[in-house]
Order: C-alpha cells, then structure tokens, then sequence
C-alpha cells in the first residue's frame, strides 16, 4: 500500500499563491484601475469634444451674418437727361443713386440729415452701378428697380447686431395721429397703460402719463409700419398725456390721421453713445415699412477683395493668393525634400558629414517661422530683387519652412519599408535605383503625402514670415499671377481682427472657416491618394 492522501478518491493538491484571497483582491484592484483609466480617457475625449463644438460653435454663429446682405431697392432714374450714353466714365453715378433715396426720405431737409441719409448706403454702391450698367446696357434710358448695398452701421442694424438695446411694448388702447406744423400730438386716455422696460431717464407715471426726465433714453412709437420719435411728453389736462415728436417717417407717406396698433419702443443707451442715429433707425425702419429693405446672400464677399468699408470687403483676394502661394510652395518644397530624404536614408555614407546635415535638418523644423521671413526679405528681396508682396516670394519663403518636415517625415516613411522588399528586389536583379523608386517609395508614398499634407497645413496658416516680405499690404485687386501683389487668408484674418469698425468681426469668422474649409481640402485630397497608392501596392 502506498500513503496516498486522499479524501473520496481525490488527491488533495496544495493551493496555489495565484488564486489565494489576496491574489484575487490584487486582480479585482488592476481591473478596477483599467476602469478608471478607460473613463479617465473618455472624459479627456468628451472635454476635447465640448471644446472642438464650443470652438466651431462660436466661429459659426458669429460668421453667419457675414453671408447675408441687405440692399435698399431704389428707382434709380438712368434717362439721358441724368446718364449721358455717350460718356458713362464722367457720370456721378453716386450722385444718382443719392437723388433716389433722398425721394424716398423727403423729411431729410437739413445738412446734417441730408449728410446722414448719404451714410446709409455703401460708398462703393456706385461703383456697383457703374459696372452693371456696362455688363447689361439696357438698364440705360429709363427708371429701373435697382438693389444699393446698405452701410455696414445700417446692415448691422438691419440685422439685429448694434445699437438698441431696450424693448418694444404695445400700447394698450388705439392712438390716433395728427400732423401739425411738423409736430405730432398724440393723446392718451386717462386710465391707458404705458408698458415698457425700464429704461435710462424714462419712468411710467399714474393714469397713463408718461415721463421723460432726462433725455438719456430714445423713445419711439410705431404705428402701422411707419414711426415717429418722441421728443417731449407730458401731462394733459384731461388727466392723461400729451406726447410731442418729430414727424420723420409719417404711418402709411400720409399725414393724416390714423389709428391701429401702437407701439413704444424704448431704447436704454444714449443716442451719443451709439453708432447709429434715431433718425437713421426711424428712415430704416420706414423703409422697412415699405417693403424696400431686403436680405441677400452676400455675394460680395466671396468675390471681391480687399476693403476699408465692411460692407464691400471679400475674401476672394486672398483665397487667390493663398492658392497660387501654395502652388508655389508645393512645386519647391515636394520634389526637393522627397529627393532629399531618398538621398539620406538609402544612398549616402554614413558619415560625420550626413551626421552634420541630419543634426541641421531636424533644427531647422524647430526654427520659429519669423527667421525664415527675415532671409526671404535679405536674399529674395533685397539681394535678388524679386517682387515684394508676390505669391512667388512667399512661396519660397514657405518652402524653406517646410522642407524640413516633408525631409523628416518622409525618411521616417522609407525607413519603415521592410528590409525584405529591398533584399526580394536586389535578388531578382534590380539595381538599387530600380529597387528605390519601383519598390520602396511607392511603399512609402502614404507616409510622405501624410507629412507633405501636415507641412503644407502648417504653411498655409502661417503669418509671420509672410508679413516680413510685404503680403500685409492692403491689395484691392485680385492677384492674376505669380508675380502680381497678393495677400493669403491668415493675413487677411489678421488684418481684418485689427480692424475697428464692427462690421469686420462678422467677416473675420466666415474668413475662419473658409481657412478650415481649405485645411480640410488639402487633408481630404491626402486621404484619396494614400488609399490610392495602398490600392495598388
């Protein structure tokens, strides 16, 4: 017999260290921590997430008004005796365009009011009218319809960006108008109700009267789409109120008494302090009234070039010259730095000297930008004399800034072909060129598209160097080679974010996204050749 332990025929075996109560508290506490990890993660994901859509969020909210304009229809009277069809370059076309508008707001008597009136229409709405009329000759000889594009303080405040801050309240009972020698007397029963929110120097008093004290607060009454300005309020002696104000834009042209549904617009900041007049907010809003006030697409600014004024500002300008600055940038920096790399990693020694030239590549991708403008101004410039502010130039310029990272990236792409692809080929008799450029740089084609895409990425956002050798200038005309003065978006950004008027804050977020729009381009073109080139091999 031997002296087998057994119990029930089962051999009783010593326990294991690993599956011991520690053991398992040691497993349960790793699992828990990989957990953790894995919410930490997507916690980070979920708050780089809310980041991104803040981010994209606020650039499009502010660059949606951009896209939209708003035009004053006007019959603008194009008859020989105000355009001359035989001199069209001397007419005053602005001129013609002021008489029809000026038809439109006949209260505008004063010098002040007449200058007032001019400035709510684009300066450049003549020069407009000047080009379709040589695009379409026909509009000459007769009064035509025509679309003037509003002041950028006007389009603002057509579309609810400036100026009033304050409410609008309906008045409780029906007001009837009256027109005497300029002035307006409106009466308001004992017992009406004036609602409105509270506003700067103006207060709701008892049995309907309504008190202005200071004058800080604009108040004005619409009735059946026109509106008055209401100048001096008081009480009346039938115990209600009596309100004066100046007839800009009479209910319906007419002067005549009228009632219907009234309103008290009330708007807190003082008129000093806003970029827009009461007058001007009163002749919009009578123009409104008489359906000549209309929103467009803003095609302007998709294909015009620079401007002081907002309103006739594009971006079209620099969308060329960003397009020939890349084209130049890409012909130089490509075929240059793909070469390179095919040198330095499968046909030169391995020396001090490659040593040298590597140490000095990977320092000149950290290099700030700044000192690439500074050589393109001393040797392009200054010693060769090409032209300042030309796609040319700050293509070569970017070129420079770039190679060093399409050199990088695509050593690191030939490096990772597998050495079995070289020795496969060298075995079936293919010389090293053969073996290089049919085998190994198709291999790594993906790779070096990849780290052409990310330079040229980081090229085209580039500011400083660009502004070294002149691209900051202001260009108005479209640029139409390489050689003509230019500028590219991120200037443009730039320059339009210096600007004060607040027209331009609109045009510097819809210049964002065509810059992201751009950015997204060029990677979507990458994607299509790397799957193109994987296809094959």
């Amino acid at each position: 017999m031997t002296d087998t332990t057994s119990t029930m025929g089962a051999v009783v075996r010593p326990r294991s260290i690993h599956a011991d109560d520690a053991a398992k508290a040691r497993l349960k506490k790793r699992y828990a921590a990989e957990q953790r990890f894995k919410w930490l993660g997507a916690i980070a994901i979920a708050i780089s997430a809310l980041f991104l859509v803040l981010l994209l969020s606020t650039i499009v909210t502010q660059a949606l008004p951009a896209l939209r304009m708003n035009y004053i229809t006007l019959p603008v009277d194009l008859s020989s005796a105000k355009v001359d069809p035989g001199a069209l370059d001397s007419v005053n076309y602005d001129a013609v365009i002021q008489e029809a508008l000026a038809a439109k707001i006949p209260d505008a008597s004063s010098r002040q009011d007449r200058r007032l009136v001019r400035g709510m229409i684009s300066t450049g709405a003549g020069l407009q009218l000047r080009q379709d009329i040589a695009k379409d000759p026909s509009m000459l000889g007769k009064t035509v319809d025509y679309a003037v594009p509003v002041d950028d303080f006007a389009d603002l405040y057509l579309k609810g960006l400036l100026a009033a801050k304050g409410s609008i309240a309906p008045l409780q009972s029906t007001v009837t108008v009256s027109a005497d020698s300029g002035d307006v007397d409106l009466g308001f029963d004992k017992g009406d109700i004036l609602t409105f929110a509270h506003a700067a120097g103006a207060t709701e008093g008892e049995n309907g009267v309504l008190n202005l004290t200071s004058g800080a607060a604009s108040l004005l009454l619409e009735i059946d789409g026109g509106i008055i300005k209401l100048t001096q309020v008081s009480p009346a002696a039938n115990g209600g109120s009596t309100a004066k104000g100046t007839v800009i834009v009479r209910p319906q042209g007419t002067a005549q008494a009228a009632s219907g549904a009234a309103k008290l617009r009330v708007i807190d900041a003082p008129e000093s302090s806003r970029k827009i007049s009461d007058k001007e907010i009163v002749w919009l809003e009578g123009l409104k009234g008489q359906n000549l006030v209309e929103s467009r697409f803003n095609t302007i600014f998709f294909t015009g070039g620079a401007s002081r004024e907002p309103e006739l500002a594009g971006v079209w300008g620099a969308v060329v010259g960003s397009f020939l600055t890349m084209v130049v940038t890409l012909a130089i920096a490509f075929p240059i730095g793909v070469a390179a790399a095919i040198y330095l990693e499968e046909f030169a020694p391995k020396n001090r000297w490659t040593n040298l030239i590597e140490v000095n590549i990977n320092n000149l991708a950290a290099v700030p930008s700044i000192v690439f403008g500074l050589l393109g101004l001393a040797v392009f410039l200054n010693f060769f004399g090409l032209p300042r502010s030309a796609p040319v130039v700050g293509g070569m310029v970017l070129a420079l800034m770039t190679m060093p990272i399409i050199i990088i990236a695509s050593r690191a792409s030939i490096r990772a072909v597998p050495p079995s692809i070289r020795e496969a080929a060298l075995g079936i008799g293919a010389s090293k060129v053969q073996t290089v450029f049919h085998h190994v740089l198709p291999l790594a084609m993906p790779g070096i598209m990849t780290g052409t895409i990310l330079g040229m990425a980081h090229a085209l956002g580039e500011t400083a160097p660009l502004l070294m050798i002149g691209m900051v200038a202001f260009i108005v005309d479209i640029p139409g080679g390489f050689t003509d003065p230019a500028t590219i978006l991120p200037v443009q950004i730039f320059m339009w974010a210096d600007f004060p008027e607040p027209g331009f804050q609109q045009k510097t977020s819809a210049a964002i996204l065509i810059l992201l729009a751009f950015l997204i381009i060029m990677n979507a073109i990458a994607v299509i050749l790397r799957k193109r080139f994987e296809r094959r091999w």
